[in-house]
């Protein structure tokens, strides 16, 4: 509690309206005004009891809300209040009773220790703050560099394996390198979605990822062909490696349709669904091709290896089964938090 008081800073908070002295006073002004208040409901049920003590939180609150000035404030003011309507002879400022003077002046020094101990305290927590600030933007900075470079090093990585595959002859290589590309440019989407700065850390749009991913697909494998993409995402944000983990295997079921599921054929189309139900969040593929072969394709396969293991990465568990209009992968993921 002291330290949020302590960061909230009222004059810097209202310094671009008020002055500074006016600000102060305000705050002196208000925590005196409370520090009577307090001393009237008291008085209710202890008439004169403890002329000084309630004074010193309000005292505490107002340095450190306001500085040491306002502090000051709030002492003098509360002090002169207590010694004119609380202590003998009450509305007159004459002392009758012994002692009273003395323990005035001690109360009145006491008040003002509290207000130097409570303007050290303050300016401690403003230059932790101030570090602290300071820390966050130079972590920013270093953020915004490796995102530069991470980029690049994307970039760099796509145009050799886009140029290496232009080189080469149509063919199972030139196959697998463009296969290989689409896994690169999937993981650079991802990374792309998760340094927006939206104030998520660490988590993806999926919306936004998968968008972008699927219009990729479109360009660079579907386009040709005439195969057509559909896309449905429900709003959500995901875990970095997971949103990776399912952007590869998007890519993957993808490629894998638009080579398999229509021979013969110049058009069809792909159906990509993420939805969410309350516990559990599901990404189906769909496609209106020739289904899944009578004899499924080896375990042992680069493809089906890839496919499992994205699915496994993404905490999923994936099912395949032919349909009257094709064929369709499901993975089903248990929901986390936040999710």
């Amino acid at each position: 509690m002291p330290n949020r008081l302590a960061e909230l800073d009222f004059p810097d908070r209202v310094g671009s309206r008020l002055p500074l002295p006016v600000s102060q006073a305000l705050v002196g002004i208000g925590c005196t005004a409370a520090s009577f208040g307090t001393r009237a409901l008291l008085d209710l049920l202890l008439p004169g009891a403890g002329p000084f003590a309630l004074i010193f939180p309000f005292v505490l609150i107002a340095t450190l809300v306001g500085r040491w000035q306002a502090g000051v404030l709030t002492m003098i003011l509360s002090a002169l209040f207590a010694w004119y309507f609380v202590l003998p002879v009450h509305g007159s400022f004459r002392l009758i009773v012994d002692g009273d003077g003395p323990r005035m002046i001690v109360n009145v020094l006491s008040g003002f220790a509290i207000v130097a101990l409570a303007e050290i305290f303050r300016r401690a927590v403003r230059r932790a703050v101030a570090q602290r600030e300071a820390d966050v933007a130079e972590r920013d900075l270093y953020l915004r560099e490796f995102d530069h470079r991470v980029r690049n090093n994307f970039a760099q990585v796509t145009a050799m394996l886009d140029m290496q595959r232009r080189q080469m002859e149509p063919g199972p290589a030139q196959e697998a390198l463009s296969e290989a590309l689409g896994r690169v440019d999937s993981i650079a989407r991802a990374h792309r979605a998760l340094y927006r700065g939206d104030g998520t850390p660490g988590r993806v749009e999926m919306a936004d990822y998968m968008n972008e991913l699927c219009e990729a697909l479109r360009t660079g494998l579907l386009e040709r062909r005439s195969i057509e993409l559909l896309l449905t995402v429900e709003p959500m944000r995901l875990e970095r490696d997971r949103a990776v983990a399912l952007g590869l295997l998007v890519n993957e079921l993808v490629t894998n349709a638009a080579k398999h599921a229509f021979p013969g054929r110049e058009s069809g189309k792909v159906q990509v669904e993420l939805t969410r139900t309350k516990d559990a969040l599901c990404l189906a593929v769909q496609d209106d091709g020739v289904g899944l072969p009578a004899e499924q394709p080896k375990p042992s396969s680069l493809g089906q290896r890839l496919i499992r293991a994205f699915a496994a990465q993404a905490g999923g568990t994936l099912e395949s089964k032919s349909t009257s209009g094709g064929a369709c992968f499901l993975c089903t993921l248990e929901r986390r938090e936040g999710e």
